[in-house]
């Protein structure tokens, strides 16, 4: 190679590698404020709406509400969700569609159930779940509620993209001083010290529409999701249940930057789904 040419070779892998700087390290991701019922065939159909937007808009990744397949129950037939799962992982898999998938699951390797966010790459492949760690309870000794249903793991990361991940359930994220019969552990921030950029967090939260939802949940729920952000430096992909859709949801679903400003953000009501280009640089 002459001279010339092994300048101009040079020049040309610097101009790549500066584009590739400029153009940062992305993740686009979709979120999906949608209604969730006890009937898995009908969530199963409303998440395969929401995979195809996410498709439409070349999303990287789907992020769907607290229970969302199986219904925010312990008491669901797994076979059903087992059968819903096969169809939505093949679409998703054959448009390169990675999935961060909220819905209760009993894993066979222990018999118990856990309520359950399962990340699935664009190649279908199952990572791992994160599994909801605040249970809600009564305040009360013993304490009554979910806490008795459902099982439990340890906090961990996933990655997407080559991008370190995590996610929460609701409440592990707020951990609301009138349901949590545990210590906070602050689950956010450990994400980040472990090196998460990015917090899928799938809600499912009660409401009735009336003023303590409208003027005291709402505004707690988005509060703490605005200050772990900022505290954490991290993003927030949120997703929460909008049935019924006559009311407003519990908390806000969107993208929430390390600044702790929304950077999207769907309607308080109704079905929607929000995609945004998240620059981690």
């Amino acid at each position: 190679m002459n001279k010339l040419l092994f300048l101009a070779a040079i020049i040309a892998a610097q101009l790549t590698a500066g584009a590739l700087a400029a153009a940062g390290e992305t993740l686009t991701v979709a979120t999906a404020q949608l209604p969730v019922s006890r009937d898995v065939a009908e969530n199963a159909a409303t998440i395969d709406r929401a995979i195809d937007t996410a498709i439409a808009a070349e999303a990287d990744i789907l992020l769907t509400p607290e229970g969302s397949l199986s219904g925010y129950t312990h008491e669901f037939d797994q076979s059903a969700v087992d059968a819903a799962l096969v169809p939505l992982l093949a679409k998703a898999k054959s448009a390169g569609l990675a999935l961060a998938l909220g819905t209760c699951f009993v894993e066979p390797d222990d018999g118990k159930c856990y309520n359950e966010i399962r990340f699935y790459d664009a190649d279908g492949n199952y990572l791992g779940a994160h599994c909801k760690i605040l249970r809600c309870g009564s305040m009360t000794t013993p304490s009554k509620g979910e806490i008795n249903h459902y099982a439990t793991r340890p906090l961990t990361t996933f990655q997407i993209k080559g991008i370190t991940v995590g996610g929460l359930i609701c409440n592990d994220m707020w951990a609301n001083p009138g349901c949590t019969p545990m210590p906070d552990p602050h689950l956010s921030q450990q994400l980040s010290e472990a090196g998460a950029r990015v917090v899928f967090h799938a809600i499912n939260g009660g409401r009735d529409g009336g003023e303590m939802s409208k003027n005291v949940y709402w505004h707690f729920h988005e509060s703490n999701q605005r200050i772990r952000a900022i505290t954490g430096k991290l993003w927030i992909v949120a997703a929460d249940n909008c049935a019924p859709t006559t009311i407003p949801c519990s908390a806000p679903s969107g993208v929430l930057g390390p600044d702790g400003r929304w950077a999207a953000q769907a309607a308080p009501q109704g079905e929607e789904v929000v995609v945004y280009t998240i620059n981690l640089d």
